[in-house]
């Protein structure tokens, strides 16, 4: 206390007993004022705990159900006691020291980043019409000493645009034969979507999260018909021609000898039922000590230790050369263990 802090500075044997007795009616008088202090913070607690109480009571939900008599004998006294306690919550408000206001700073203004460097600069030049002196006296040339530049940024919304492939046809009129190149591979055989807008359609889906209802009004301002049946054979036939690519991309996982492995529920759309059913995304990782990270991810119907063994023991497609072999960090859940050697 600042009292005893004093106090101990002083000492009292040397003071006149006048100077002695001030100080130490003075100590008295801070050390009641302090309990004083220390009291009414308990008791304002007190008052807002009970009123937060019969806050919650009120408004709060309810675990259990009562009837319009139990509820009548508690709304009686209900604004009642609400009004004493914030009566007496003012009260004890206005009995404590006003704290020192401290000065605040200033509102900090926001800083705008600067645009990506690798973005494509389309310059503007802006120059007047005539570079002579507008004196009258001086009509004399003038000459550049600077510029201001500012930077602002812009967007090219999604374009369609067709690719025209056009096969020759080559006749030998002696031999009659006749040579053309054959058609180019493409991901949806004998459909209109190029590689491109499959891409466009897959990542909107599933990374973007834009379903293909929302697709097709949006393709729609642009004048191409897309229905979302089409869209989503459009994403069938992607994901189709992206096996291979998975199934490289599990032998670069499986390549490790330490995984780390976790489950995630997702919601999946139940047709017919107007409902939503749990489903799982396995996630397989690498170790993070491994120079060469990565991390792969398998749409499961259920959590079941099926899972686990069919892509680590090479018991489902895309089946692995060999089963896996090494060590399995997990959070402990009892699926794994059909996976993991007892001994």
């Amino acid at each position: 206390m600042l009292g005893d802090t004093a106090a101990s500075r002083i000492d009292m044997a040397q003071l006149p007993p006048q100077a002695a007795a001030l100080i130490t009616r003075l100590q008295q008088q801070v050390q009641a004022q302090a309990r004083e202090i220390a009291w009414r913070d308990a008791k304002l607690e007190k008052v807002n705990f009970e009123l937060a109480r019969l806050k919650r009571w009120k408004f709060g939900a309810k675990t259990e159900s009562m009837t319009a008599q139990q509820r009548a004998l508690f709304q009686d006294t209900l604004a009642e006691d609400e009004a004493s306690l914030q009566a007496q919550l003012a009260e004890l408000q206005r009995g404590l020291p006003e704290a020192p206001q401290t000065q605040k700073a200033p509102p900090r203004r926001p800083r705008r980043q600067a645009l990506p460097e690798h973005l494509e600069r389309v310059e503007h030049r802006h120059e007047p019409e005539d570079t002579t002196c507008p004196s009258p006296d001086c009509g004399r040339p003038m000459h550049r000493i600077g510029e201001d530049v500012s930077e602002k940024l812009d967007i090219v919304p999604a374009k369609f645009f067709v690719h025209r492939h056009i096969y020759g046809k080559w006749a030998c009129r002696c031999c009659q034969q006749i040579r053309q190149e054959p058609a180019e591979p493409d991901v949806v055989d004998g459909g209109i979507p190029a590689s491109g807008l499959v891409a466009h359609t897959l990542i909107s889906r599933f990374v973007d999260h834009l379903p293909y209802y929302r697709q097709e009004p949006i393709n729609a301002r642009s004048g191409v018909h897309t229905p979302r049946s089409t869209l989503a054979a459009w994403g069938g036939a992607g994901g189709a021609k992206l096996e291979p690519l998975y199934e490289a991309h599990q032998r670069f996982i499986l390549s490790c000898r330490m995984l780390h492995a976790d489950e995630t529920p997702v919601p999946l759309l139940d047709p017919g039922s107007g409902k939503t059913k749990k489903a799982y995304v396995w996630a397989w990782a690498r170790s993070h000590h491994d120079p060469h990270p990565g991390v792969i991810y398998e749409f499961c119907l259920g959590r079941g230790s099926q899972y686990p063994v069919a892509f680590l023991g090479g018991k489902g497609p895309p089946c692995p050369e060999s089963p896996w072999n090494g060590t399995l960090i997990t959070d402990q859940y009892a699926g794994y263990n059909a996976v993991l050697d007892a001994g």
